[in-house]
């Protein structure tokens, strides 16, 4: 990450808010805790692979309460979220934190740890979804979304199901990836998460993502809210 000074020398305007309203406000305000925009942060710049970012704010994550476990959790989570290469990408950047930290390969999380119990009727709705909507393109990408994602991935223990949809959440509005937004939002606040911190969500993602990725969200979060509305 630029240091300060380097940036003065490009961009005083961009030093400066980067002080005063990013990390003097933004970071500050109530709606979300400092660990859930962590989360968010790292699940943007893992899913755009913007690596010289990662430092500071992988090590910001692990000083606001994230462990090193759901670190590394949400790096494995973000391989089928955002693609291997992307989080291939952070792996370098994590390890050298992990090593400057002490962290243990035994403080992390098993490569096959005893799993959640699943929501058998969701469950079950779901894959007669995808069954029906991709199996007529692609036997494949249905037999992995149920074996390795919805029976495997969603299930391990070392990131809560609300952490696990707010990385998820976060990463498909930072890619704009608008298509996938409705389910995993509805999945997310399903799982935990409130609309105050959805909303507050977007905000973020708009000083890490983009206005415009952000702004594209808007409609399919309001349907959302909309459509859970008593």
């Amino acid at each position: 990450m630029p240091s300060k000074n380097d940036v003065l020398t490009v961009s005083p305007a961009l030093a400066s808010y980067t002080e005063s309203k990013l990390m003097g406000e933004v970071w500050k305000r109530p709606d979300l805790s400092p660990r859930d925009r962590s989360i968010v942060t790292v699940a943007a710049l893992i899913s755009r692979q913007q690596t010289a970012e990662m430092p500071f704010y992988f090590r910001l994550a692990l000083d606001n309460g994230l462990k090193p476990r759901e670190l590394s959790e949400i790096i494995f989570h973000l391989a089928f979220y955002s693609g291997w290469p992307n989080a291939m990408a952070a792996v370098p950047i994590a390890k050298d934190i992990f090593v400057e930290r002490k962290i243990r390969i035994d403080e992390l999380p098993a490569i096959s740890p005893a799993l959640l119990p699943i929501e058998p009727t969701a469950e079950r709705a779901r894959a007669a979804r995808v069954e029906q909507d991709v199996g007529p393109v692609s036997p494949g990408l249905v037999q992995y979304t149920g074996a390795l994602l919805f029976h495997d991935l969603w299930l391990r223990p070392d990131l809560a199901p609300r952490d696990r949809s707010l990385v998820t959440v976060s990463a498909l509005i930072a890619a704009g990836q608008s298509a996938q937004i409705s389910f995993h939002l509805n999945k997310a606040m399903d799982n935990g998460l409130t609309q105050s911190q959805v909303s507050e969500m977007l905000t973020h993602l708009a000083f890490y993502a983009g206005w415009p990725n952000a702004m594209s969200a808007v409609p399919i979060v309001k349907a959302v809210f909309e459509g859970r509305s008593p």
